[in-house]
């Protein structure tokens, strides 16, 4: 048995941001329209040059970060840096980005462009000029990126899933696609406000395309696809898979069969460079059965697992090297869970409902009573108190995944999202290293349910 007292709490990062004084407008559709190309530019002759020949086939690992961290969990770029977790990414998608009117927005021109950073929170140490015409976390993805210049940042493009089937309608997705290239690609993010190279490619967040828009949806990829190329030229980093440089097309795809059958995904990795698929969440505080957030395997054949979804993607068409395996940096919790052989597993309980992630699986390991199980088809860890119940991810279960990934060829790993781990990056360090012994105390329970 193992308590695993060496988990470590989350860092509240302190952000006194204060007051913006140079407040940047709203960026509207117009806006871009008036700033933005008319037509497709032709690519420089010496294209050809802006190869990397160092590039070679890499397994991503992608982290979503939060762009509403500056408010509820204080998590800034800086804390990439200073937790490590920067060393074991080779993509981030900054999430995110919004749709209205059929053209694509910044969704939070606060938190994204008129912030004002302190010095302490800053990642060169310089606090943000009030006057500067971009603050905000944009502003500290241009300093990042200057850190790291190898480092993908694309931006996720998320909305109702109604926004995208208006967008995408044959009237409407040439227009729609161009405000994307101009807003986040080219950096036109509003008047008077110009953040080129800010974005290496854009993550489609649709969810979930229906057999009724199935059509739409091959046709969105496609003229992102189209638009893309014209100006890859333009574009800071390498696109995924390539080693040219040029803008990245991600998607994030769902982890059922609503999500998965109505779709082609041979036709859509025809467009797209990644498929990001949410492996997560097959049991949570929706229930009042406990279970695991993110299972590898099951003994059940009936169960869907995470490895039943991928090869539900492999039979429909989707090529194993644009896939990413999704991974959930956070964890869920029920309370009033009655004991018996299995620990509070598959039991009925209350679910409680917030922000859990590590920082929770330390604090209630800190309970004499907890301990530490693991399911051995799996490899998914879960906490038992003989009340509450908690499932997660630790080192060993992403280890697990992570060679899951390797045996499968797969793209990677995509993670949702980064302010879940520990302080020092321990779960991302997992996808990256061999997970250190789980502590010299004992071995963890290995329950196998009945």
């Amino acid at each position: 048995m193992i308590r695993l007292r060496h988990l470590i709490p989350m860092l509240a990062v302190c952000l006194c941001a204060g007051h913006a004084v140079s407040q940047v407008p709203a960026p509207e559709r117009d806006a871009v329209e008036r700033v933005a190309s008319p037509h497709v530019p032709t690519p420089p002759a010496d294209e050809k040059k802006m190869e990397r020949a160092d590039a070679v086939p890499r397994t991503e690992i992608v982290g979503y970060f939060p762009q509403w961290g500056v408010y509820n969990r204080r998590y800034v770029p800086l804390d990439l840096v200073k937790s490590g977790a920067i060393k074991s990414l080779t993509q981030i998608d900054y999430a995110q980005g919004n749709i209205k009117d059929s053209a694509c927005v910044v969704a939070d021109p606060q938190a994204d462009m008129n912030l004002i950073y302190k010095a302490e929170d800053s990642i060169d140490g310089n606090a943000d000029d009030p006057n500067a015409p971009l603050r905000g976390n944009f502003h500290q993805l241009q300093l990042l990126r200057k850190l790291y210049p190898k480092l993908r940042i694309i931006i996720s493009l998320e909305g109702k899933k109604g926004l995208f089937e208006e967008a995408a309608k044959p009237e409407n997705r040439v227009a729609f696609v161009h405000s994307c290239m101009a807003r986040f690609l080219e950096g036109h993010l509003a008047l008077g406000v110009e953040a080129p190279h800010l974005f290496d490619g854009i993550d489609v967040d649709w969810e979930y395309p229906d057999a009724a828009h199935a059509e739409d949806f091959y046709g969105l990829l496609a003229e992102f696809r189209k638009q893309m190329d014209a100006i890859g030229y333009k574009s800071a980093e390498l696109r995924a898979g390539t080693n040219r440089r040029g803008f990245t097309l991600s998607i994030a795809s769902g982890a059922n069969h609503k999500a998965i059958d109505p779709i082609n995904w041979a036709r859509v990795a025809a467009s797209a460079d990644q498929i990001g698929v949410m492996t997560y969440d097959f049991q949570g505080p929706w229930s009042h059965d406990t279970g695991f957030v993110a299972p590898l395997r099951s003994t059940d054949p009936h169960v869907d697992t995470v490895s039943t979804v991928i090869s539900a993607y492999l039979a429909g068409g989707a090529p194993p090297r644009k896939l990413l395996l999704g991974l959930p940096f956070y964890a869920y919790q029920w309370h009033n869970v009655p004991d018996n052989p299995t620990h509070g597993l598959y039991s009925k309980g209350d679910p409680i409902h917030g922000n859990l992630n590590q920082s929770t699986a330390a604090s209630l390991l800190q309970n004499e009573d907890a301990e530490l199980y693991r399911d051995p088809a799996s490899q998914a860890p879960w906490i038992y108190d003989g009340d509450n119940f908690l499932t997660f991810e630790d080192a060993v279960s992403l280890k697990a995944k992570r060679e899951y990934t390797e045996q499968l060829k797969l793209g990677g790993m995509m993670v949702w999202e980064l302010s879940g781990d520990t302080i020092d990056a321990q779960l991302l360090r997992a996808l990256t290293k061999p997970a250190a012994p789980e502590s010299a105390r004992g071995a963890t329970h290995s329950q196998s349910p009945e």
